[in-house]
């Protein structure tokens, strides 16, 4: 009888774990598809010209050397 009830607690433990991973891939999954629909509207607004769609790397050519005093 011990050995069954062992088994059922190993069979339920990889049971748990299979569930946390797949649940952990449908996560990663989910969030890539945000960022690949976030990506492709960000691309979609500077096709367009969208108001705010300038990039802000001119101030960093700008701030390349230090001020002077």
């Amino acid at each position: 009888m011990y050995e069954y009830e062992l088994q059922q607690a190993r069979s339920a433990e990889l049971r748990r774990r299979a569930d946390d991973e797949r649940r952990a891939r449908q996560a990663v999954r989910s969030r890539r598809a945000a960022r690949r629909e976030a990506a492709e509207r960000a691309a979609v607004e500077r096709a367009e010209g969208g108001a705010g769609s300038e990039s802000h790397t001119h101030l960093l050519q700008r701030l390349r050397f230090a001020r002077p005093a």
